[in-house]
């Protein structure tokens, strides 16, 4: 069923990339699933490619990187899905970790984490609302404008 809304919107879950390093990108505890941080890396490209390269008010405007979260949560699911086999195993977000590549001065990281956040609730309803942090950063892997990991309970 979530696979079928997101073919709604245009979105086919790609095959499963491979870590950009020594990690899991998902490990399950208990009814939990952890996902890894996720950047906003196009699948149908090799080598991984990553889509939105710079810092978010400088080289990348807000609306650009709120388009980076969705592909971020788009990566994560590609895991999860490769993990649990179906999506339709997940029962709740919990929680997501928005890291925004950003200079000192920048202030909306919650809008740019919107992205992710909005797109979720539209595709997992009221099981998709979450909690959240957002805090900006000095460099991400790859030059990426976005690095977003989360929690999910299956």
């Amino acid at each position: 069923m979530i696979e079928e809304k997101l073919s709604t919107y245009g979105i086919t879950l790609s095959t499963k990339s491979q870590p950009l390093g020594s990690y899991s990108p998902v490990i399950i505890a208990g009814s939990f699933a952890y996902v890894s941080g996720q950047i906003a890396i196009d699948p149908n490209k090799q080598p991984a490619e990553v889509v939105f390269k710079g810092k978010v008010g400088k080289d990348i405007s807000i609306d650009e990187a709120k388009k980076a979260a969705e592909i971020c949560i788009i990566n994560g699911l590609t895991q999860l899905k490769s993990t649990l086999g179906d999506l339709d195993k997940i029962k709740r977000i919990i929680k997501l970790s928005g890291f925004v590549n950003c200079e000192p001065s920048f202030v909306d990281h919650a809008s740019v984490l919107n992205g992710a956040s909005d797109f979720l609730i539209r595709i997992f309803e009221e099981q998709g609302k979450h909690t959240r942090i957002a805090v900006g950063v000095n460099s991400l892997p790859m030059n990426s404008c976005l690095e977003i990991d989360m929690i999910v309970e299956i």
